[in-house]
Formats: structure tokens, C-alpha cells, sequence
């Protein structure tokens, strides 16, 4: 969506172990710009989450992460430089760049432990993660890509990062690709049309499974559709974040103090390094799904 935004420079690529591992992701990243007919760089960065073995959702998106259709070699390498030093570099060559996360948050924790201040030269974080104040996809209480690393997702809720949450929920629901929304999109006849749908295959049977719901949910691209035209957004609010880390049962949850109480004498000691951070995060409560859709479809045309 955003390599075809006509109005938007996508700087760089950066990989991560989430879905599949990270030398999978890099040649899906390759293989998708490829597609978009776009030279934009691509990093390779880190192997596993910051303190953790790294747990694949092969099961959701297949063994490639794009539905196991045997899609052929990218026909260039991912650039040397390292994620972590790209990021660092393309965020202060681009002061008020839109860092837009779509994974595991590994990467962006390396780089802001590493040089801390390029969080305030960021104008947005748009993060992809998150079950805020609801059900979880990969536990009852935690989203994936803050699951896969719950200690990189807290290094970053306390950056000072201006984050803007686009939780899982919010591609659920009326905001899933139905049935007659698919069948649209693959009379486009586009080769980006017919990878949208097919690489999601796996994942829509996943889905059934997992919601009842028939459909494709894309909680990426819904994320971008956000990043692109804030004003898809219809109710948001500003909050502080932490992320749980400890618990096996609710590692990886996304905390959101949404009735602003985490000040309160009985919670200040526990949120004390949220607290410190300052920040509060935009958590994204709805979007227009509509607008949303007509997003995606404008891209895929």
C-alpha cells in the first residue's frame, strides 16, 4: 500500500523474526517490492526476540508466511547494513519520518536502546500490535507481534516514541475482507490483487477456525491504511501503555490505562517507568471500514 501511495517515499524496508523467521521475511520483503515494481532498500535484522527463542506463526500464515504457494526467488539481496544501524540512519537523515511497525517490535528496541534519541525525531509510530482492553489471537490475553517479544514491545511503549496502537480488533468484524469483498478484489485482475488474496489463504482458513468469521482479516494493511489517511480513524484516545512481560499467562498483553489511573497511589509504584517515560500512547479504538477498504482497493488496482 504504501510503495504505490504515489504521495509517499517508503525510505526502507526493515526485516524481523515474527511470522516466519527472519530469512524468510527478508525474501518475502524482497519479493513483495519486487512485485510493486519499487528498488526501496531492504535490511535484514534480528534473528530472535531480545531475550527469548523466537516462536514462528507458521500455523496462522503457512511455513513461507504467505500461504505455501511456492513463489519464486526475489532476484536481489537485501542490502549489508544491519536493521538496527538502518533505522538509526534513515530516522535522522528524515527528521518527522512515519515509522510504520508491522512486526515483532525487535528491531525498533535494538535501535532506540542503541541511540535513544531518535524517538523524538520520529513524528509518528504506528504500531501493529496489540489486543487493547480485548481478546488476544495468539492468547486469550496478547496479539502476536507483541507476544513474539513482549521485552522489545516494553522497551518501546517507554521510548518516548509518539506510538499510535492499531490493536488486532480492528481488523476483525465488518472490517474483514468478506466473501464479495474478495471476489472484488481478485476482478481487479491485477498480479497485486490476485498475491493480496492468495497469499492469504492459509491465514483465511485460519481465521475461520480461530473466529467462526468466513473472510480474510489483514491487520497490516489496515495499520498502513492508518499510517496513509489518519482520518480513517474514528475514535482514539491518548493513554499510558506497558506491556506485560513476567506472567505466562498474560505475557505479552498490552495494558492500557484507559481510565487514566495509573498515577493513583495504589498503581504508582508498578507504572512507575511508564510514568517516567511521560508519553502516552494513541491507542485506536475504531476506524471507518469503508474508507479503509477503498484504501486497500485503491492500491491493489
Amino acid at each position: 500500500m504504501a510503495l504505490r501511495c504515489a504521495e509517499v517515499r517508503v525510505a526502507g524496508i526493515t526485516t524481523v523474526a515474527g511470522n516466519v523467521n527472519v530469512e524468510q521475511a527478508t525474501r518475502n520483503a524482497l519479493y513483495t517490492a519486487e512485485l510493486c515494481e519499487a528498488d526501496v532498500p531492504v535490511f535484514s535484522g534480528a534473528e530472535k526476540p531480545l531475550k527469548r527463542a523466537h516462536r514462528s506463526a507458521d500455523w496462522f500464515h503457512g511455513r513461507d508466511g504467505l500461504g505455501d504457494h511456492g513463489y519464486a526467488a526475489p532476484r536481489r539481496a537485501a542490502e549489508k547494513q544491519y536493521a538496527r544501524d538502518a533505522i538509526i540512519e534513515i530516522i535522522e537523515a528524515h527528521p518527522g519520518l512515519v515509522l510504520v511497525t508491522l512486526g515483532p517490535l525487535t528491531n525498533i528496541a535494538l535501535a532506540v536502546q542503541h541511540k535513544p534519541a531518535i524517538a523524538e525525531k520520529v513524528s509518528r509510530c504506528v504500531v501493529m500490535g496489540g489486543a487493547p482492553c480485548c481478546e488476544g489471537n495468539v492468547t486469550p490475553a496478547a496479539e502476536y507481534n507483541i507476544w513474539c517479544d513482549p521485552e522489545a514491545a516494553r522497551v518501546v511503549a517507554r521510548s518516548g516514541l509518539p506510538i499510535e496502537l492499531v490493536g488486532w480488533h480492528l481488523c476483525r468484524g465488518e472490517a474483514a475482507l468478506n466473501l464479495r469483498d474478495i471476489q472484488q478484489v481478485l476482478g481487479f485482475g491485477t498480479a497485486v490483487a490476485k498475491f493480496a488474496i492468495e497469499c492469504n489463504s492459509r491465514a483465511q482458513q485460519a481465521f475461520l477456525t480461530q473466529t467462526g468469521q468466513h473472510g480474510i482479516s489483514l491487520p497490516d494493511p489496515v495499520a498502513m491504511a492508518v499510517a496513509l489517511e489518519p482520518s480513517i480513524v474514528t475514535s482514539q484516545s491518548e493513554h499510558f501503555l506497558d506491556v506485560e512481560t513476567e506472567s505466562e499467562l498474560t505475557r505479552g498483553m498490552t495494558v492500557v490505562d484507559r481510565l487514566n489511573v495509573a498515577g493513583d497511589e495504589r498503581n504508582r509504584e508498578v507504572w512507575a517507568a511508564a510514568l517516567a517515560a511521560g508519553r502516552r500512547a494513541k491507542v485506536v479504538w475504531t476506524i471507518d471500514n469503508a474508507r479503509w477498504k477503498r484504501a486497500l482497493y485503491t492500491a491493489l488496482q
